[in-house]
């Protein structure tokens, strides 16, 4: 009975006072308790901790006048294993943690140096500045810095050539060579086949170099095309080409297809060198977070022209929250520089919205704590067992789940040689056959005349090859010969 009225009691309590901080404006939201598991003892003899948080989606949102997100799921999981209550409170700056003009730090790294709270739970950046006066726990999230962009503001016009765009030049070059090897054999296989010319000096080759160029032609565009091979070895070579040409054409239409739905060849800002280098849209970071300072303190070239542009406008590119840099990338002609994972959150909930490939400056998410204090570690072991039970992986898929249906087309590249290694593999497989078979075509009839005319395989063989890869010299030759016996 008494259990029953002091949960009543701890009930009525936390009502008023989530009454009261809703009626005053504070940023100060009732604890969350973890309840405590049997045998643990009365939930008062639970220590309690005050934590810091920002509001930034997914991380810590507010809903109902109750706080939810990422950290907040983290929070409650940390609790549950380490049996510790908590109260969160949104830090009252609204910044993460930077050392001021006095020499203060602000933010939710300020409120743990000043002792009004205990850890700081929210996605704080792991740097060397926070670490000599905080301590952080291993990272729970993995992060860098990218750049945020407006798909519309940085597409480009079509160039004239944009059919080519499916292939990369090197599979252009590759298809180029492959067609000219393939008629070449034609030519190759037709001359030397008998099936396909038995007299050679008294026939003409269907099969010259122009009309092999011309069949091959044909076969790319699915159109038959005279002349019709005879011989067992073209029809080998052709049929061959007929299936390259087929799935070649499939993955041109289908890379085609992909191009034009998707738009990400259209992407001239891939890197933070093409963004110092355009002129078109103007960029800039969170005023006073660690990105805005790794520019800062950065030796390479490029990221010190980054720096001197923002802080030469810090008043105009520099934003004070999350929410107001991707309103203004939405809105307006700006790139945001800032953390990577919260771009592909801002990527999945806005469908407009595209992270440049580049991502530079590897960093972590951790939670900070007072120095020597004996939460870091035991907070550290805990997110270790979380990362290694599934758990993080779990709410990294929950809170970035994307509302965009065809979000992996915006991923799209040019088809490189080594997706269609197979294809010219089997070709030239196809080819060494067709070769094959001409030769042994060859070898067949030069058997059979060496039989007749009492000479050996070979001469014959030689011969015949001699022949008909000499046809027009010999003719000419036996035209000479007959005009002379003639007069």
């Amino acid at each position: 009975m008494d259990k029953g009225l002091h949960l009543v009691f701890r009930v009525i309590s936390a009502v008023l006072l989530l009454r009261e901080s809703s009626q005053t404006g504070e940023n100060i939201w009732p604890a969350v308790l973890a309840a405590p598991k049997p045998g643990l003892g009365p939930e008062e003899n639970l220590p309690a901790l005050t934590v810091t948080t920002i509001l930034e989606d997914p991380y810590v949102m507010v809903r109902s006048a109750e706080l939810e997100g990422y950290c907040i799921d983290l929070l409650k999981a940390l609790a549950s294993m380490l049996h510790f209550s908590y109260k969160v409170k949104v830090v009252g700056d609204g910044k993460y943690g930077a050392v001021s003009s006095n020499g203060n730090w602000t933010g939710m790294i300020g409120e743990i140096l000043r002792k009004e709270a205990d850890i700081a739970v929210a996605p704080l950046t792991v740097t060397s500045a926070r670490e000599e006066v905080v301590s952080f726990t291993t990272p729970f999230l993995q992060t860098g810095i990218g750049i945020l962009l407006r798909k519309d503001t940085i597409s480009q016009e079509m160039s004239f050539f944009h059919f080519l765009a499916p292939f990369s030049k090197e599979t252009w070059t590759g298809l180029l060579f492959a067609y000219v090897l393939t008629c070449f054999c034609l030519f190759l296989v037709a001359r030397l086949s008998p099936c396909e010319w038995n007299e050679p000096k008294n026939e003409e080759n269907n099969f010259t170099f122009l009309n092999s160029l011309w069949f091959g032609a044909g076969a790319l565009t699915l159109q038959g095309v005279t002349p019709r091979p005879k011989a067992l070895s073209v029809r080998v070579i052709a049929a061959i080409w007929w299936l390259f040409t087929i799935a070649l054409l499939a993955a041109y239409i289908a890379n085609f297809t992909a191009l034009l739905s998707s738009g990400s060849e259209q992407l001239p800002i891939q890197t933070f060198e093409d963004l110092v280098k355009q002129r078109k849209l103007e960029f800039g970071t969170l005023d006073g977070s660690s990105t805005f300072y790794f520019f800062k303190n950065s030796k390479n070239p490029i990221h010190q022209m980054i720096y001197e542009y923002m802080d030469k406008r810090r008043d105009h590119v520099l934003v004070k929250t999350y929410q107001e840099a991707v309103q203004r990338v939405m809105e307006s002609n700006y790139a945001f520089i800032g953390e990577s994972i919260s771009q592909d959150l801002a990527a999945a909930r806005h469908c407009n919205l595209i992270r440049a490939p580049e991502v530079i400056g590897a960093r972590g998410f951790g939670i900070a704590t007072a120095q020597a204090s004996p939460w870091t570690k035991k907070l550290s072991v805990a997110v270790l067992k979380l990362r290694e039970l599934g758990d993080l992986d779990y709410l990294r898929n929950k809170w970035w789940e994307s509302s965009c249906l065809h979000k992996s087309r915006e991923r799209w590249s040019p088809l490189q040689p080594q997706a269609l290694g197979g294809l010219f593999l089997t070709l030239a497989i196809g080819l060494a056959l067709g070769v094959i078979a001409a030769v042994v075509e060859l070898s067949n009839k030069s058997r059979h005349a060496a039989g007749h005319v009492k000479k050996s395989c070979c001469s014959i063989f030689t011969e015949e090859i001699c022949t008909r890869l000499r046809i027009k010299e010999n003719t000419r030759q036996s035209q000479e010969t007959s005009g002379r016996a003639n007069a």
